[in-house]
């Protein structure tokens, strides 16, 4: 192997071992070469999941999943930067994980087969939904105050929200552009909006 290659992350764990109950013997013994922060090296996914869930931010993430949208592992994975409380997938359960780059194992995913199963889940949680569209009518997401418990709805690719998705939110936020092109892609709009509330809400 060459030399000069950089390697993610890091090798075994000198002896003797430190003595916390995260830790992963088998990576303390082989090295952790995962994409996680250097705070989680050597722990146990448990252990980082159930650190991660005493920290999660109030918003909730859901995309609509009609025909197997491609950007939906990227929504995930910046779910998981931002620190989301979850994702919710409308519609097929199928999904592209590749884009998630394995953040899907630290990230809370949830079902709903519609939008109305959606609407009932958020409403049970008290939870306002935002949609995140640029359409007639919709508000610019940056000027916006965003409520610091609540979902942001994103569309399918191409077509953005449904009528009955639009019909379900409390307000839609669009993303001021400059460019020829109408909108961005599920994925990038995501780490927007997210990003948003974090600048908004995060301490």
């Amino acid at each position: 192997m060459r030399s000069d290659v950089h390697q993610v992350g890091v090798g075994p764990h000198p002896r003797p071992w430190p003595d916390d109950p995260r830790l992963d013997p088998e990576l303390l013994a082989e090295g952790d070469r995962r994409n996680v922060v250097d705070r989680y090296r050597y722990w146990r996914m448990d252990a980082i999941v159930a650190d991660l869930d005493e920290r999660r931010h109030g918003f909730h993430v859901a995309v609509e999943n009609w025909e197997h949208d491609l950007n939906i592992g990227t929504v995930v994975r910046n779910a998981n930067a931002f620190l989301a409380a979850a994702v919710h997938i409308v519609g097929r359960r199928k999904w592209n994980r590749r884009g998630a780059m394995v953040t899907d194992r630290y990230q809370h995913v949830e079902y709903h087969p519609d939008i109305d199963a959606l609407v009932e889940w958020a409403g049970g949680h008290s939870l306002p939904i935002i949609g995140i569209d640029n359409i007639e009518g919709a508000v610019d997401l940056d000027t916006t105050p965003l409520p610091r418990r609540c979902v942001l709805l994103f569309g399918q690719e191409g077509p953005g929200l449904s009528p009955p998705a639009i019909a379900a939110t409390d307000r839609v936020c669009a993303i001021r552009q400059f460019g020829s092109t109408r909108s961005v892609n599920a994925g990038v709009a995501s780490g927007i909006a997210m990003h948003t509330w974090i600048t908004q809400h995060a301490t």
